[in-house]
């Protein structure tokens, strides 16, 4: 039996996920209650979510007191789509979830959304455990507070783009004249003001995806689900969608769990990734804490390729202060070394490291950047 009444119980599980950016661990709070690392509340969390395919995979998981290992499963006949999986996804922040095809991570995201239903576990979006939710509770959180873009641009080839974009707005009943309004806003703020009245067919693959993204937006979602939507595309397409995606984000501040197998588009959009392997998440970090502390050999050899100028902080290379130093200029301590590697060593002597709020709060030199893009010292501040 499928649905909250036929869902097993996960029991007492712990399972630490690794990595400096999050520990799993205890009992669920309401999301409320919790607060990430960035000091903003969590706006979805899950703890301990399963996914089993197999005979009987709705009770296997009653009255265990641990979690099984994938022998124990392989010996039931089952699958472990997604295992014991314990995540807290920031309000604001871009989530994404990498991992190799078959690693569990787009059917974690549809259970994260119950598009299909976890065998065990709890998911709570704003305070509320969606696996208790009724089926109708759930159409109208998908329709008013979820977004959805996948692979699949899925537009309806027989309507327009505004058509398209305002579909969702009138299946929630909103009225002609405001649905229209409201698609002709979003259209715009993707970029394709104009092409209001063009059909899927007339349009590129990235002019295909845009459409995609306006009708996940028309709705203003609180939640948005983006599934390797940028997969299909050309690679200058892709990563012309992965700049307007940045650029949107930088306007809307939605909370993204985003799901894919590119690397390079994780650490180029990413706040903080999770890394899938057999339906489990091995560690969850920013981009820089994946490369410079990898839990696992499976994380660092997924990591190993990465040019480090694109993920290390300037935080990561600063000294402290030395009064005999006169420091020409300033960088801030969350720059990336790739884009400011270039002015440091061209100056020849240390530059001033600022905070947030403009504090002095270290000083960066030439030589810790030179090693570390050389290779030489394993590149870290002395």
């Amino acid at each position: 039996m499928n649905g909250p009444a036929g869902r097993a119980l996960a029991g007492p599980f712990r399972q630490e996920q690794t990595g400096t950016g999050s520990r799993a661990l205890g009992t669920l709070g309401m999301a409320a209650r919790q607060q990430h690392a960035s000091g903003h509340p969590a706006k979805l969390s899950c703890r301990h979510v399963w996914k089993l395919f197999g005979e009987d995979a709705d009770t296997f998981l009653n009255g265990r007191g641990t979690p099984p290992d994938a022998a124990a499963l392989a010996a039931a006949g089952l699958v472990g789509a997604v295992r014991d999986v314990s995540i807290d996804v920031a309000e604001g922040e871009i989530f994404i979830v990498m991992g190799l095809s078959g690693s569990g991570k787009s059917t974690l995201l549809r259970c994260l959304s119950r598009l299909i239903e976890p065998t065990a576990g709890e998911v709570v979006f704003e305070g509320r455990d969606l696996l208790k939710a009724g089926e109708r509770e759930m159409i109208e959180i998908r329709r008013h507070k979820m977004g959805m873009v996948f692979q699949n641009f899925a537009l309806l080839p027989h309507l327009s783009v505004l058509d398209n974009v305002a579909f969702p707005l009138a299946i929630q009943g909103i009225a002609k004249a405001k649905r229209v309004a409201r698609a002709r806003e979003v259209i715009e703020l993707v970029g394709l003001k104009g092409r209001e009245l063009s059909y899927p067919r007339e349009l590129s693959g990235g002019q295909q995806q845009r459409v995609g993204i306006a009708r996940s937006l028309a709705v203003g979602p609180e939640l948005w689900f983006l599934d390797e939507p940028f997969s299909a595309l050309d690679p200058l397409i892709r990563r012309e969608m992965q700049a307007e995606l940045q650029r949107l984000q930088g306007v809307l501040k939605k909370t993204i769990i985003f799901i894919t197998h590119d690397f390079d588009e994780a650490i180029r959009l990413a706040d903080r990734i999770a890394i899938m392997k057999d339906g489990a998440v091995i560690q969850v970090g920013t981009p820089e804490e994946l490369v410079l502390h990898p839990a696992t050999d499976y994380v660092a050899e997924f990591t190993r390729d990465v040019q480090r100028s694109k993920v290390m902080s300037v935080k990561s290379l600063m000294q402290p202060l030395n009064s005999a130093h006169t420091l020409i200029g300033q960088v801030r301590d969350t720059d990336k070394i790739g884009a400011v590697a270039g002015r440091i060593i061209e100056t020849g002597k240390p530059l001033a490291v600022v905070d947030a709020e403009g504090r002095l709060v270290g000083q960066i030199a030439p030589g810790p950047i030179l090693d570390m893009l050389l290779g030489r010292g394993g590149g870290t501040a002395p």
